[in-house]
């Protein structure tokens, strides 16, 4: 069954979107034109470094009301993050196309950049968005309890956010959703191997406290009835679908209940 007979209705929020990589940089026109084919009206284009979250301002501003930025450092490349850095992404933040701090975290898997370069931007980037009022765009990849920990005491001051491309436990979602914390879902939860976990979490999670993101071109929707060599915004409807089923809810409720939380959280046009 193609995506346009089953979720004809529904109008989709995908809130990560890589632009800035190599495999979609070609591709934007063609990404935006089928995206609004498969019903995402509003993405946001990803920021995980000051080129590409200037590269994410200058999409969002050649495509008003439909693209919408982040910006931020990645903690792979948070070795970079400097005093320079750190005035620039000042000046980015106040830009009202720029709708969160972020991605930014940490991510002890690889260690790209140390532990403690990472802990460092993500603290200078944790404060901003306390001072700026704008939601965290947040990564953890096996760093869960310096993640949690660095993360408690700017929720207690007021700042909000989203686990973008969670892929833990439900222990791990049970903790982030007590800190006030909403989760992001991708084609991750498609996968019936590496996604288990994830996939047996789900049920725990409110779905208004849910959010759809495709990660493009990463975490290709493996329940997708049409491959290309990269994911995109169009495979949206699939982790809709996935979501849909594992949580036992119509696929267009789950549609709405996660664009509205979207548009909330990011304060987009629409709710």
């Amino acid at each position: 069954m193609s995506t346009g007979s089953r979720f004809e209705r529904a109008q989709l929020v995908d809130i990560g979107v890589n632009f800035h990589s190599a495999q979609l940089v070609p591709l934007t026109d063609q990404l935006l034109m089928r995206a609004r084919a498969a019903n995402v009206s509003q993405i946001l284009a990803t920021g995980t470094s000051v080129a590409s979250s200037r590269l994410a301002l200058e999409l969002a501003r050649a495509n008003p009301g439909t693209v919408f930025a982040t910006a931020g450092v990645h903690p792979h490349g948070a070795k970079s993050y400097d005093p320079s850095a750190f005035r620039e992404l000042t000046e980015l933040w106040a830009c009202p196309e720029v709708v969160a701090v972020g991605e930014c975290g940490l991510d002890y898997n690889r260690n790209f950049s140390t532990p403690q370069a990472q802990r460092m931007a993500f603290e200078q980037q944790l404060s901003m968005a306390v001072e700026t009022g704008k939601p965290l765009f947040l990564h953890c990849r096996d760093a869960f309890t310096d993640f949690h920990d660095m993360l408690a005491p700017v929720i207690a001051d007021g700042a909000r956010g989203v686990v973008h491309c969670f892929t833990g436990n439900r222990v791990e979602a049970e903790a982030f959703l007590a800190m006030g914390l909403d989760i992001g879902i991708t084609g991750w939860v498609t996968d019936l191997q590496r996604g288990q976990a994830l996939r047996e979490a789900l049920p725990a999670i409110p779905l208004d406290r849910l959010h759809l993101e495709t990660d493009a071109p990463y975490l290709f929707p493996k329940n997708a009835e049409k491959r290309r060599g990269h994911n995109e915004p169009a495979n949206l409807p699939w982790v809709a679908a996935s979501v849909a089923e594992l949580i036992g809810r119509d696929v267009n409720e789950v549609i709405r209940a996660c664009s509205s939380n979207s548009r909330r959280m990011f304060d987009l046009p629409g709710n």
